[in-house]
């Protein structure tokens, strides 16, 4: 059977990876494809270092008009990243009767309702396992791996930038600052790293893995997005010596009358798996009602793990390129027309479990008023840590730092005790709150 021909649009990083494994690994792709899969076309503004990586027999231009115009092409790779050319690309290719492999999470996270809809139409395929934890296939896993199981929860470590450096802070006692330095020299950050470390990318990711686990349209704008540069050494030590480690997780749970989706740094309990994966590495913990609980673990970015998923996509198209786009896995794993409108809850309607930690005076009552206070709120209290002084601030310190872990509670609700509890004078300092799961 004649290659299937396809198209890419950026050859950077991940479209190097993709092209050098796929001609590396041709023959076992043909195996298990049933037909060749040829990138017969390559876009980048950088002709010079696309030929470079090329070589000869592959047509290389600087539009990637061109590449969606020509009617031999199959296949439209969209590696550019970015919400505006990207989006007006890949519709003008769903247009032309093209399908699509993409790695863009923040194109799908932000224009997948409009891109799937448009795929619809046009009878293609868009897929993008590699837009979610890089080489892990957590897309596959959720859309057909899982597909016979009431999805409760997911929970995953998404985003290696951050990760990255929350080991380091956690392992040499870094400061965030000094951390993500680190981080961008070593390549784990951009030199704008604002998306890692605000958790963005992380929400992205959040906002597909929930979309398909729960069969809602990709909601983006309802995510509840923290990140990690207001986490201290200090908090991660206490954390340490409580028995939790934190990690930036991107969480989706069915919970009461909808659905949260909020990314934000959690405590962990160290027994748990998630909680030692270190480094640039990505985990993503998976709650169905028959299976249990699952976890998935590998690589989230680099070239070839990316590029490890993009042909994973190419194949699965390859495959179904003539079946009847009714038989084709859904997009989203549910119907088009079975998709749900759960709505999305607001972070106030949470329940969920907290770390608090305070800078107090080092006088009598203080705990009491502050734990009066969280039981008046309806919250009630896991365990209590109050520092020695002398740990503080040195000897004959009048400053300490009180600790306290509670019970699951309604976000509301703490949101009130603690605007009472940072109104108290003997309270010093903002109060740090970190939230815990216990992923249980």
């Amino acid at each position: 059977m004649k290659p299937i021909q396809a198209g890419l649009l950026g050859i950077g990083t991940v479209g190097g990876g993709v092209f050098n494994v796929l001609r590396r690994n041709q023959p076992e792709i043909r195996r298990r494809a049933g037909r060749g899969i040829e990138i017969a076309m390559v876009a980048d503004l950088d002709t010079e270092r696309a030929r470079s990586v090329v070589g000869e027999g592959v047509t290389v231009v600087n539009d990637a008009r061109a590449v969606i115009a020509n009617p031999e092409i199959d296949i439209v790779i969209e590696l550019i990243g970015g919400y505006g050319i990207a989006r007006r690309l890949v519709l003008d290719a769903i247009e032309a009767g093209k399908h699509v492999v993409t790695a863009n999470k923040a194109l799908l996270a932000v224009h997948g309702t409009e891109i799937f809809a448009a795929a619809q139409r046009k009878g293609v395929m868009v897929a993008f396992e590699a837009a979610v934890a890089g080489g892990i296939p957590i897309i596959k896993a959720l859309r057909e791996g899982l597909t016979a199981n009431r999805i409760q929860w997911i929970a995953g470590i998404i985003n290696g930038t951050t990760n990255f450096i929350l080991s380091e802070m956690r392992d040499k006692g870094l400061d965030f600052d000094v951390a993500l330095k680190q981080a961008q020299a070593l390549g784990y950050a951009e030199a704008d790293p604002t998306f890692d470390i605000e958790g963005v990318d992380a929400a992205h990711k959040a906002t597909l893995m929930c979309a398909i686990a729960f069969g809602v349209p990709v909601q983006f704008e309802r995510a509840h997005v923290e990140g990690i540069t207001k986490l201290t050494a200090q908090d991660i030590r206490y954390a340490e010596e409580l028995g939790y480690r934190i990690k930036l997780l991107g969480i989706t749970k069915r919970s009461g009358d909808g659905i949260e989706l909020r990314v934000h740094p959690s405590l962990v309990p160290t027994r748990r798996l998630i909680a030692n994966v270190e480094g640039a590495m990505n985990a993503v913990m998976v709650q169905g009602d028959a299976v249990g609980t699952t976890l998935y673990y590998g690589k989230g970015a680099g070239a070839e793990p990316t590029a490890s998923a993009v042909i994973a996509d190419l194949v699965d198209i390859a495959r179904l390129h003539s079946a009847d786009a009714a038989q084709r896995v859904p997009y989203l794993a549910f119907q088009p027309d079975a998709m749900s409108d759960l709505r999305m809850l607001s972070m106030s309607e949470v329940v969920t479990s907290y770390y608090l930690r305070m800078r107090v005076a080092d006088e009598a009552g203080v705990l009491a008023r502050v734990t009066g206070i969280l039981a008046d709120a309806g919250i009630s209290i896991d365990a209590v840590r109050q520092r020695e002084a002398d740990e503080i601030g040195g000897e004959g310190s009048t400053q300490t730092d009180l600790i306290i872990l509670t019970h699951d509670c309604l976000e509301a609700r703490m949101d009130t005790a603690l605007a009472a509890i940072q109104k108290l004078p003997t309270v010093l300092a903002p109060v740090v709150r970190i939230r815990k799961e216990e992923l249980a």
